[in-house]
């Protein structure tokens, strides 16, 4: 019995993602900050559509970053998700409670 057979039952070993990846998301983060000076210094645009496309932005980049740079599309990140989405949702009800307490 010279061969050894190493099983993993029930448990899945966790894969390297390689400088690849990593080369790909920062050059996808440095275009989308490009993105985002081109459409400010252009300046020929609607300031709404502008501040719109601004916040879509924002939302992407939020979205990639957690994503990939803090790795949260890997299994076992439900409880940092879950505080980070209670986290938004308190924000947004405070923010949303103050313009009515401004406007009202």
């Amino acid at each position: 019995m010279s061969s050894q057979h190493h099983t993993t039952v029930g448990h899945e070993r966790h894969r390297q993602e390689g400088p690849k990846n990593h080369y790909l998301s920062y050059i996808i983060s440095i275009v989308l900050t490009m993105l985002a000076f081109a459409i400010v210094l252009y300046g020929g645009l609607d300031r709404s559509f502008i501040i719109m496309f601004l916040v879509g932005l924002a939302i992407v980049q939020i979205i990639f970053q957690l994503a990939y740079w803090m790795h949260m599309k890997d299994r076992g990140h439900f409880f940092p998700i879950l505080g980070l989405c209670f986290g938004a949702f308190v924000a947004l009800t405070a923010v949303a409670m103050a313009v009515f307490w401004l406007w009202w």
